[in-house]
């Protein structure tokens, strides 16, 4: 397992100092970011956190997965390397 996790089924309210507030309950968060739409602002409702070790990574996998934060049950699970589109 990799440090950098996938947070899906995020509210369009949940920010990125509300990611890192949250997941810094595991360990030490070295980056925390909430996906925006480019044109609009929006969120697109996912994030991603990276842990500072795969160890505080899957202790967050166990706390979170299946948590309410701001009102939605997230997901959070390994983030995937993106797949190339051609």
């Amino acid at each position: 397992m990799s440090n950098k996790l996938y947070v899906g089924s995020l509210s369009y309210d949940t920010t990125q100092e509300g990611l890192e507030k949250l997941f810094s309950e595991a360990g030490k968060v070295e980056s925390a970011a909430v996906i925006t739409d480019k044109f609009s602002g929006r969120s697109k409702g996912f994030g991603f956190v990276e842990m500072s070790s795969e160890e505080e990574a899957k202790k967050a996998v166990e706390m979170f997965n299946g948590k309410e934060l701001d009102g939605r049950t997230i997901i959070v699970d390994e983030a995937k390397p993106m797949k190339k589109s051609f």
